[in-house]
């Protein structure tokens, strides 16, 4: 345990910012999957409706610099991926892909 008074601040400080990141983080994390989960069901709307929410979160979180920005592109572009395939549509192939057929 610290003895200066400026290290208890700072003790205080960080608790409550590890609180606080913690409830942020699993927020996005639970909506990342329910639109995952709402995708892989069918249920497009259900899925559009909390796939806005997600997003705001994911950009709320790397705004805050609770998760890094590659990683906030990176699960959005995964949801989108998810809401799009309900659509009916069809990634691109590269053509390296294509090659190892």
């Amino acid at each position: 345990m610290p003895i200066i008074a400026s290290a208890k601040k700072r003790m205080r400080q960080n608790e409550k910012r590890r609180v606080r990141n913690h409830a942020y983080s699993s927020m996005m994390r639970s909506l990342v999957k329910n639109v995952l989960k709402y995708a892989k069901g069918g249920e497009k709307e259900k899925a559009e409706n909390v796939f806005s929410n997600a997003q705001s979160a994911i950009d709320k979180c790397a705004k805050k610099n609770i998760i890094h920005k590659n990683k906030a592109a990176r699960e959005k572009a995964k949801i989108a991926k998810a809401v799009k395939m309900m659509e009916g549509f069809k990634p691109a192939v590269k053509a390296s892909d294509e090659a190892k057929k």
